[in-house]
């Protein structure tokens, strides 16, 4: 796990070292054991080293294979590089390294473009070819490893964060008036290739691009499973699918423990990081880290799940780790966690995730997680609203969306409103594909293909890097995801949701921890606005760069300031810290 960064030419000037360099200091946090730069003419690349995989200098990057005349940046891990690596010296290539990146590099002279689709795991990564000046970018199935872009007619930037791209000073900052309206409309989400600011924008996940020397370039998506049953999938029983998603689960977790330091877990006390720490238990994992975190409790609100936790980590006797926040050092690093934000993202649970690395980070270098378990298995509360929804894009936009276009039209400034509505027109645009066919279906490819993408897995991403933690996340197992979407509707929504993976559960772990409540991690001062986090708000969006950008209506800022708690979006989040946290973002990034 790393940061990547990187320049290209069109205009047959070089790259420029100095811009490079800039860059590659932004992303010091992801990578803090070591730093190279590679410069070939037009096309020059940083990095930025986490060492997890072969800790020798000969796995440093940028990578140059001579031989072949490829240089490689690379940020992520392929879990399978030991069978790839097998499989392409059976076909005569020589390795200098015993890592993953050479891997990467050999399986694209062997495989072309084409080699994404072998590789088990998360990454982003560009590679030069020497002979004809082409570039390759590609970004994994789901996202998992960030690459963002800035382009004109002269040249291209790429980085493993917004900032790195800010931080050559040659982009456009002007807001994006869609990204605007999906970020207040999609509960944050702002789906690929945009970003909140115009001149900045993402690779999609599951895509690699060809860029040709002139700048010109394609796009191809190489992985887009289908939400529906296969052939013979009408036979089989519920415990047939239990017993699939257990082999499944297991391979993924099994995976993910490759890597040349320990791997722990972050426990949280809920079925899916509880089923991680029970299946390597069972799989012969010995001394497993486990961390936990968590806060004071607010209006009646338990501000931990330890009582879960501790029972797991008692019952499998890891080497547990329970950090409690208090509720001031939440706010002094609030701050911190914006600037760690690669796009302003509303879940309270952000500067919770934040010091949790902090603190997981002085322990160990990497850890699984049970993100994505929800949107993969329908553990989500709108799910069963969409069963045998006669519109299913309205059923879900009722239940997700922030606000409909009408209000959103009062609480822009008019010179931000479309005359569209953006967002919906994109929901219903990915419902209307094929692949998949109830409305519970539809639902979970959006939200594993987009939302998961730009909120959870995007929220992990930059927590964790922020302190030099590699997260790794079993249930985006490209393969066991396959296998969730063929599931029947019905068994995943049993027991209020994730019913095959609570039925997966019983067969691993104590039923304490699987029969009780959705649990999450309250963030009273900002969950419930007021006081000192209320004056901050207000100061932020009093301050003059907010008045210039003249985003929010002024008699909506008015409404939510006189009572912030009586604005509140379907998902319970606060419309005020909405607006406030994008504009904490925007003036945090010198916008």
């Amino acid at each position: 796990m790393c940061g990547i960064c990187g320049e290209i030419r069109f205009d047959g000037r070089e790259a420029s070292p100095e811009t490079i360099e800039r860059m590659g200091a932004c992303l010091a946090r992801r990578g803090p054991d070591g730093s190279g730069l590679v410069m070939r003419g037009r096309v020059g690349f940083a990095h930025r080293r986490l060492k997890i995989i072969d800790l020798s200098e000969r796995a440093a990057q940028p990578m140059v294979d001579p031989e072949l005349g490829l240089t490689i940046a690379f940020n992520g891990c392929i879990y399978n590089y030991p069978e790839l690596r097998a499989e392409l010296t059976a076909k005569g290539y020589r390795f200098f390294s015993s890592g993953d990146t050479e891997v990467i590099v050999k399986a694209y002279h062997a495989w072309g473009r084409d080699c994404v689709k072998r590789f088990h795991g998360m990454f982003a990564f560009a590679i030069h070819e020497r002979e004809s000046g082409r570039v390759m970018l590609a970004r994994d199935r789901f996202g998992i490893k960030p690459l963002y872009l800035a382009q004109d007619e002269k040249r291209l930037f790429f980085a493993s964060s917004l900032q790195a791209i800010l931080a050559t000073r040659q982009v456009d900052t002007a807001i994006d008036p869609e990204a605007l309206a999906h970020y207040m409309t999609f509960h944050a989400v702002v789906p690929p290739p945009l970003t909140i600011l115009k001149g900045v924008r993402k690779l999609p996940p599951a895509t690699t691009r060809m860029i040709e020397p002139d700048g010109s370039f394609d796009d191809v998506t190489f992985w887009a499973p289908d939400f529906a049953p296969r052939p013979g999938d009408e036979a089989l029983s519920p415990d047939d699918w239990r017993d699939m998603v257990l082999a499944g689960l297991k391979t993924a977790v099994k995976r993910r423990m490759v890597a040349d330091v320990p791997v722990g877990v972050l426990l949280s006390g809920g079925v899916d990081s509880s089923v991680i720490v029970g299946l390597l238990a069972e799989a012969g994992q010995q001394d497993l880290n486990t961390f936990s975190i968590g806060f004071e409790d607010a209006n009646g609100e338990v501000g931990n799940e330890f009582e879960f936790s501790d029972l797991i980590a008692r019952h499998y006797d890891t080497r547990h780790h329970k950090i409690f926040v208090p509720g001031h050092e939440l706010m002094e690093h609030l701050p911190g966690t914006i600037q760690a934000m690669s796009e302003p993202m509303v879940s309270y649970d952000n500067v919770g995730f934040y010091l949790l690395s902090r603190e997981v980070s002085k322990h160990i270098k990497v850890v699984q997680s049970g993100q994505g378990a929800d949107e993969v298995f329908a553990g989500y509360h709108w799910y069963p609203k969409m069963q045998g929804a006669a519109d299913p894009a309205a059923a879900y936009a009722a239940a997700f969306f922030d606000r409909d276009h009408a209000a959103l039209k009062r609480h822009l400034s008019p010179a931000w409103v479309l005359d569209r509505d953006v967002t919906g027109d994109f929901v219903r645009d990915q419902f209307a594909m094929p692949g998949a066919d109830d409305p519970v279906s539809k639902a979970l490819r959006i939200d594993t293909n987009v939302m998961l993408v730009d909120d959870p897995v995007k929220r992990v991403d930059n927590m964790t890097m922020a302190w030099g933690l590699e997260a790794r996340v079993p249930f985006l197992d490209h393969e066991l995801v396959e296998l969730a979407a063929r599931v029947p509707t019905a068994e995943k929504l049993k027991q209020d949701g994730k019913g095959v993976l609570k039925e997966v559960a019983r067969l691993v772990i104590p039923s304490e921890v699987i029969d009780r409540k959705k649990g999450y991690f309250p963030v009273p001062q900002l969950k419930y606005l007021a006081g000192d986090t209320l004056a901050m708000v207000k100061d932020t969006l009093s301050a003059k760069a907010a008045r210039e950008r003249g985003l929010f209506a002024p008699a909506y800022l008015d409404a939510l300031f006189a009572d912030p708690a009586g604005h509140i979006t379907p998902l319970r989040g606060s419309e005020l810290w909405q607006v406030a946290l994008l504009e904490l973002w925007l003036q945090a990034q010198g916008v």
